[in-house]
């Protein structure tokens, strides 16, 4: 019997953070995806290496991909040293990959990354969005809105 899904996802130790991706999209749906990586990546991100800020993911033959994204090479590593920006593979359910095949070829949607970490099981995952990008003036009312909740809560502070 599969485990039931927790709605927030066990994340204990954030390597990476693409915190430009709620600004530039609509996060629609969010699910938690493997990575597959070369043991001198995991060292590198274990050492807290690491960057997703211009990476995307892309379904191509029934696989997700993880495009552009960047792990250093391990500063112990030998000649077996991986290459920082390959290709990596996302480790996901086959109904998962159809879904986002679908998404992304109807609607029009983007796979957008939005953090790195290692688990509670002490393993690589990403979390992976499927997204609508925002145009300027959804951008600007973001903005507007994220500061007039600053606001608030300085006028609730200063209240008391």
């Amino acid at each position: 019997m599969a485990r039931p899904a927790s709605a927030q996802f066990d994340k204990i130790k954030v390597v990476a953070e693409n915190r430009r991706a709620r600004f530039d999209y609509y996060i629609e749906d969010t699910v938690e995806a493997g990575i597959a990586l070369t043991g001198t990546e995991v060292k590198s991100l274990r050492f807290g290496e690491g960057s997703i800020a211009e990476s995307y993911a892309e379904v191509k033959n029934g696989e997700v991909w993880l495009i552009n994204s960047n792990v250093p090479e391990f500063s112990h590593g030998n000649r077996y040293n991986h290459e920082p920006k390959r290709p990596r593979k996302l480790l996901l359910h086959a109904r998962e990959v159809d879904r986002f095949t679908g998404a992304v070829e109807r609607k029009g949607m983007t796979l957008v990354p939005l953090s790195v970490y290692f688990n509670g099981r002490g393993r690589a995952k990403v979390e992976l969005a499927l997204a609508k990008g925002k145009n300027t003036a959804d951008k600007r009312a973001t903005i507007k809105e994220r500061d007039w909740k600053r606001e608030q809560a300085r006028i609730m502070r200063d209240h008391k």
